[in-house]
């Protein structure tokens, strides 16, 4: 990484950060492109949000990747917003220019690019696939289960009043047929699925594992975990041994940033074996 007076600089807000494997992500790619700039996490409370992206801004940042719990404010502050974000009501990203803020979402994108990859890009259309949760996440995995042509996107949840908010908000924007369900009608609803994804933090480093069987899953079916800390999560482990073709959070997280670092450092990078091995070695060694 080469920093001069012209770097570019860019960061990851959060809290806590820490967790984040964005500055690894985006300091692999740095060094492997050569440019001139940086990326940092910062470490910033709720209270303190929109105090810290003025003074980001007045201090030359480029802009900065938002992690929890910040999405929803992230949206909320921005000047404008591309068409996922509103969808979405969130931001993962927000790109400082000619004075604005302007709010992105490529977490729907990072998803959608990640199943594409492990699955094909045909693999889902017509078929009807499962989320579990009704939050953030969830919203951004409805909206790339639908861009990769679901036809029907259940989601299981232990609220079912928010999940049918989450459902009236979305509705008009996708072509699928959504459907919520509460989680105690998994074993009845889940024979027809061909995909689950978890959306919730279950099974995340120092969270409750799910309390989910995948028996009613049918065979063929594939589960993806957006979770990538641990990289293995329990409902992966359970999934691969029952022969389920598994789908860890790492590839998501891997395809979301290409269009952060472009709009960061002006280059569109690659997603790589040699990326993922890097992450897996962050991972590895905490």
């Amino acid at each position: 990484m080469n920093i001069s007076g012209r770097a570019k600089i860019a960061g990851v807000v959060g809290s806590p950060v820490s967790h984040s494997l964005s500055p690894r992500l985006h300091g692999f790619w740095l060094r492997e492109y050569g440019v001139d700039g940086a990326y940092v996490p910062l470490a910033v409370a709720p209270e303190l949000f929109a105090t810290a992206l003025d003074g980001l801004r007045a201090a030359g940042f480029a802009g900065v990747n938002v992690t929890n719990p910040h999405k929803v404010a992230a949206f909320a502050i921005a000047d404008q917003a591309d068409d996922t974000a509103r969808m979405a009501g969130a931001a993962n990203l927000l790109v400082f220019c000619n004075g604005k803020v302007e709010a992105r979402n490529t977490d729907v994108e990072g998803l959608a690019a990640s199943l594409a990859e492990e699955l094909g890009v045909n693999a889902l259309r017509g078929r009807s696939v499962a989320i579990l949760g009704a939050g953030g996440a969830a919203r951004g995995a409805v909206l790339a289960l639908d861009r990769l042509g679901a036809n029907e996107i259940r989601i299981f949840a232990r609220n079912v009043a928010r999940t049918d908010a989450l459902i009236a908000q979305l509705r008009k924007g996708v072509s699928a047929k959504l459907g919520s369900a509460p989680w105690s009608d998994w074993p009845l609803l889940a024979k027809n699925s061909a995909l689950l994804v978890n959306a919730t933090s279950g099974g995340l480093a120092g969270a409750a594992a799910l309390d989910l069987s995948l028996d009613p899953l049918p065979a063929a079916a594939t589960v993806c975990d957006i979770v990538y800390n641990p990289l293995e999560t329990p409902l992966l482990k359970e999934a691969r041994a029952r022969g389920h073709q598994t789908i860890d959070g790492l590839g998501m997280l891997m395809h979301q940033a290409v269009p952060a670092f472009a709009a960061f450092f002006g280059a569109t990078p690659c997603v790589t074996p040699d990326l993922r091995a890097e992450l897996e070695k962050a991972l590895r060694h905490g």
